[in-house]
């Protein structure tokens, strides 16, 4: 197929693919699936091998969120029955992080519900930081706050926090569609803060709200133009209580399409397969692998993940091998100003993005919705009982 030769192609040189072409792998057809798989997996494995990154999530504090982002089992009003917490302790996290750093994570991301910290809750955060710093060395420590305040990136940063999160989920088209209490550009404006401080920038995007290709498509290359140094891609998970609970619009076809899309745009980026991979790419997981080089170990927030034994079988049976902390992440055309490869002000890389074409929509899963497969966290942090690691 032309369209994946060009695109391997571009993606070896680092050059930006066009809208059109992004949205033709969007739009191929199941029959062209394990060629798709492929094309896009030459690109993975020139810049980042056969490693698996392993990231593993401590929420720090659950639910109670004052903001209204219509799929988040935490945000105001919801209906979801999940864990409510407040803070933990800087020793209580840095406990909840030695178990996925055990099982083999080689970065710690420590999330708390909010719409963005308090100077108390950064001095908080900085402590916990230092916690586990203090006890494993060559772990990478990526904080996941919410909107930023200024000189706040630079506080944890001095903390020894190495990455920030903070995801874009949608496009700027639409985005007012899932969330009223704040803007898609104040989640830019973080986004550039956290770069801005030397922060190793971490921004990504939800699959399966509704949204067009176009969104999808719109809403990467925008990413593209942040540069950050990781992508997490989510796929909707539909909890029970949220205004996105009937929102079933991924079969395991899409996620996989949408995940070689993300690759041919962000080639030589830490893509990582994300919150929703277990619910909608189920048995397809391990042919994730050849197009995402980054995984979350075990559970995620508020929901339940498989097993993270399970993990790393699959991660081993599919013929890859868990990234050490020995080992630098990122190509070293990336490694600049951030701790963990960011470009610092060097912006983007590759050409800007031109054309457009249409692509067509989701498709339900031929069995219909998997609620069965929506777990609600009951272990780890914020319980007695022990982590999934």
């Amino acid at each position: 197929m032309d369209l994946l030769n060009t695109l391997v192609d571009k993606g070896l040189r680092r050059e930006t693919p066009t809208r059109g072409e992004a949205l033709a792998v969007l739009a191929t057809s199941d029959d062209d699936l394990l060629d798709v798989v492929a094309a896009a997996g030459k690109v993975r494995r020139h810049w980042f091998g056969r490693r698996v990154k392993l990231n593993y999530l401590v929420n720090l504090k659950s639910g109670l969120c004052p903001e209204d982002c219509s799929y988040c089992s935490q945000r105001l009003g919801s209906g979801a029955d999940i864990l409510k917490y407040t803070w933990l302790k800087p020793d209580e996290a840095s406990r909840a992080a030695a178990a996925g750093l055990a099982g083999g994570a080689k970065r710690v991301c420590l999330v708390a519900s909010g719409r963005g910290p308090t100077d108390r809750d950064v001095d908080r955060v900085s402590d916990t930081i230092r916690a586990i710093k203090d006890r494993n060395e060559g772990v990478e420590v990526c904080a996941c706050l919410g909107l930023l305040s200024e000189g706040q990136a630079e506080r944890l940063r001095e903390a020894g926090a190495d990455a920030y999160n903070h995801n874009l989920n949608t496009s700027e088209s639409t985005y007012g569609d899932i969330t009223t209490t704040h803007t898609y550009a104040d989640r830019v404006d973080t986004v550039r803060k956290a770069h801005a401080a030397g922060l190793s920038a971490c921004s990504g995007l939800i699959a399966g709200m509704g949204e067009s290709d176009e969104d999808l498509v719109d809403v990467v290359f925008s990413l593209r133009a942040l540069d950050p140094d990781s992508v997490p891609v989510n796929f909707l998970i539909p909890f029970e209580g949220t205004p996105l609970a009937k929102e079933w619009n991924l079969t395991p076809q899409r996620c996989l399409r949408i995940l070689a899309m993300v690759r041919f745009v962000c080639p030589d980026v830490e893509v990582r397969i994300a919150g929703g991979r277990e619910v909608h790419l189920r048995t397809m997981q391990p042919l994730a692998l050849h197009l995402a080089n980054s995984v979350f170990l075990g559970d995620y927030l508020t929901s339940e993940g498989q097993a993270g034994r399970a993990d790393l079988e699959m991660i081993a049976d599919a013929g890859f091998e868990v990234e050490g902390t020995d080992r630098v992440t990122l190509p070293e055309h990336r490694v600049g100003g951030g701790a963990c490869g960011s470009h610092g002000s060097g912006g983007a890389c590759g050409a800007a993005p031109a054309g457009a074409d249409a692509g067509d929509g989701a498709a339900r899963g031929a069995d219909g919705p998997r609620t069965d497969l929506v777990a609600v966290r009951r272990r780890g942090a914020g319980t007695d009982l022990a982590p999934n690691a």
